[in-house]
């Protein structure tokens, strides 16, 4: 046997007077809200070496791993890092930089660290003759170099030297 439910009866609906609470406002409304800042992100892979780079409005300050480019030695290193900056020229003065390295050596870190860069200028900027600028500079500074480590294999020491034979 089924039983029957009773229909309950709607509380009464209250009218908003003039001193009731607004309703609530709908996600797309915000009034004197901040300006969306534009940012951009990019990654760049050297070896075992992966770098993220983000680019946002500021001064021109530029940062690996949370430590100023002016602290980066030895110099050469910085140079490294410093290249796709420099080919921007104006673009790169009024953007901070901050990338986030993990992974790999000192060099490839610095190296993943100008593939990151130069992505991220060329995505900000937008511009066709930058990009064209640095592939004819180095095409390595926008094209990931796709070398990895061979995996090591069975009966042998690495990945293509073999146990040597001893027949006596």
């Amino acid at each position: 046997m089924k039983k029957k439910t009773e229909k309950t009866e709607k509380a009464p609906e209250k009218d908003l007077e003039a001193g009731a609470a607004p309703a609530p406002k709908k996600k797309g409304d915000r009034k004197g809200g901040k300006k969306k800042e534009k940012i951009f992100h990019a990654r760049g892979k050297r070896k075992e070496s992966i770098a993220r780079a983000t680019i946002t409005e500021g001064k021109g300050i530029v940062r690996v791993n949370k430590m100023l480019i002016d602290f980066v030695e030895p110099e050469r290193l910085r140079d490294i890092v410093m290249e796709p900056i420099q080919l921007a020229g104006d673009i790169a003065s009024n953007i901070d930089i901050s990338v986030n390295v993990k992974g790999g050596g000192v060099v490839g870190q610095m190296q993943a660290a100008r593939v990151s860069i130069a992505k991220a200028l060329v995505k900000h900027s937008g511009s066709e003759e930058l990009k064209q600028r640095m592939l004819a500079l180095d095409r390595n500074m926008l094209v990931e170099d796709k070398r990895r480590v061979e995996p090591k294999k069975y009966k042998g020491p690495k990945a293509r030297a073999r146990y040597q034979k001893s027949y006596r």
